[in-house]
C-alpha cells in the first residue's frame, strides 16, 4: 500500500508539474505614427511553465483553430472571410523564454518565411520603493530603458512567477502592468487560469534562424520593396496572404481561399502591393523604435 501511495503521489506531482498557467493581458497600442488617436486593443496570452514561457496573440490561437478545423475537413468548407478578418492582429510575433538557459527568442513572419532570433540585449531594471495595489495584487514599481522607449512596470511577488509580457523579464515577480513613457504601448494583466499544456502553433513556410541585426535588415528590405522581397523568396502570389507584419498564410488574418484564381496577375500584384504599403503605414510606430 505504501508503494502504491508513493506512485500515486508521484503521478499527481507529475501532472501538476506538467500544467501551465495562462496569464491574459490586455494590450493597448498606437501603431500608426501619423495617427495617435487610432488606438488598438487586443488580448495576448503569456503561458508559463517551470521550463519556459510563451507570449502570443489570442487571435492567433483562434485563427490557428479555424485553420486546423479547415484542414481536418479537407478544406471543403472554405474560410469564413468575415470571421478571419475579425481576427486580424497587431501582434503577429511570438516570444518564447527559455527559463532554464535564461534566453529569449523572438519569432515573426516576413513575407513567406518565419524568422527567429535570440534577443541579445539584457534588460536592466531599476527597482523603486514605491508600492500600490492593482486589482488583487500588491505591486512594486520598476523602470527600464528598452528598444528606444522608457518603460515603467509594476510587478507582484504574490504569484510564484518571475516573468512578464513581451520580452519583459528579470524582475523578482510577475509583471502585472508595464507601459512606455509616451503611453503608446501598455500591457495590463486581466486574469489567469491553468491550462493542460502549451498550444501547438501552426507554422507556414520556412523558419530561418538569424541574428537580431539580420532580422532588422530583412524587415527593412521588405518595407522598402515588398514585391522584390517576395520575388527573392521565390513565392507565388497565390500562395500567400497579407498579415499584420507582412504577407503571410491565412492564419495571419487575411481570410484565405476561394478568390484570385481567375484574376489578372498584374491586378493581384498591384492590390497586394497597395495593401502591404497600407499595412506598413498602419504599423509605422513599432513597439521597438531601435
Amino acid at each position: 500500500m505504501k508503494k502504491i501511495g508513493i506512485i500515486a503521489l508521484a503521478l499527481f506531482m507529475q501532472n501538476i508539474y506538467a500544467q501551465a498557467n495562462r496569464f491574459v493581458y490586455q494590450v493597448t497600442m498606437k501603431p500608426d505614427a501619423a495617427n495617435k488617436n487610432d488606438i488598438k486593443t487586443e488580448n495576448a496570452y503569456l503561458d508559463i511553465s517551470a521550463e519556459k514561457s510563451m507570449f502570443y496573440s489570442e487571435n492567433r490561437l483562434k485563427r490557428d483553430s479555424i485553420m486546423q478545423q479547415n484542414f481536418q475537413s479537407g478544406g471543403a468548407r472554405g474560410f469564413n472571410r468575415d470571421q478571419m478578418e475579425g481576427l486580424r492582429s497587431n501582434i503577429n510575433y511570438s516570444i518564447e523564454k527559455d527559463k532554464i538557459n535564461q534566453k529569449t527568442f523572438f519569432k515573426d513572419r516576413i513575407g513567406r518565411d518565419n524568422y527567429s532570433y535570440e534577443e541579445d540585449r539584457p534588460l536592466t531594471w531599476k527597482i523603486l520603493p514605491e508600492t500600490t495595489k492593482i486589482g488583487e495584487y500588491k505591486v512594486q514599481k520598476a523602470e527600464t530603458d528598452f528598444g528606444g522607449r522608457k518603460w515603467t512596470a509594476w510587478f507582484t511577488t504574490d504569484l510564484p512567477y518571475q516573468d512578464g509580457p513581451y520580452k519583459f523579464t528579470g524582475l523578482p515577480g510577475l509583471i502585472v502592468k508595464v507601459e512606455d513613457a509616451q503611453g503608446e504601448y501598455s500591457f495590463d494583466l486581466m486574469k489567469n487560469y491553468k491550462i493542460a499544456d502549451f498550444p501547438t502553433m501552426n507554422q507556414f513556410g520556412n523558419t530561418i534562424k538569424v541574428k537580431r541585426a539580420d532580422y532588422l535588415k530583412q524587415q527593412e528590405k521588405y518595407r522598402t520593396d515588398p514585391m522584390s522581397f517576395m520575388s527573392q523568396q521565390g513565392g507565388g502570389f497565390s500562395q500567400t496572404r497579407i498579415g499584420g507584419s507582412g504577407i503571410a498564410s491565412p492564419r495571419s488574418g487575411g481570410g484565405g481561399g476561394g478568390r484570385g484564381g481567375n484574376q489578372n496577375p498584374a491586378e493581384m500584384r498591384k492590390r497586394m502591393e497597395d495593401r502591404i504599403k497600407e499595412e506598413a503605414k498602419n504599423n509605422s510606430n513599432p513597439i521597438e523604435l531601435k
